[in-house]
């Protein structure tokens, strides 16, 4: 089991830009960001393999925010750039055995979420 704790959420500005950090204690294998806005479902936002690599997004944010890792301190960073009010949610990392994509099922360990919170 991996525990995931993340930070770095706030109050924003439309156009803004935001790091959020995923620290795992313990060895987080792939790795995912999701999110979840008032009265709607959880959704992926970004996925990254456990070497780093292949970093995969979902349509709403691509170009706009950047998911990386640091396997030495067991970090996985959502660099959030352009926000936009759409953005507002609570956003969760989730650990996964075999899946850095949007398959939410396939997560098993997942931090509490931090909320994030962007004005027009």
């Amino acid at each position: 089991q991996v525990h995931l704790v993340e930070s770095g959420g706030g109050l924003m500005q439309a156009g803004d830009s935001l790091r959020l950090s995923c620290v795992a204690s313990g060895r987080a294998y792939h790795v995912g960001w999701f999110r979840q806005a008032p009265d709607k479902e959880r959704e992926f936002v970004a996925g990254i393999t456990s070497t780093g690599s292949q970093p995969f997004y979902a349509d709403s944010v691509k170009g706009r925010f950047t998911i990386s890792r640091d396997t030495a301190k067991n970090t996985i960073f959502l660099q959030m750039d352009s926000l936009k009010p759409e953005d507002t949610a609570i956003y969760s990392c989730a650990d996964s055995k075999v899946t850095w994509k949007n398959n939410r099922q396939l997560y098993g360990d997942w931090g509490q979420g931090i909320q994030v919170t962007v004005s027009s």
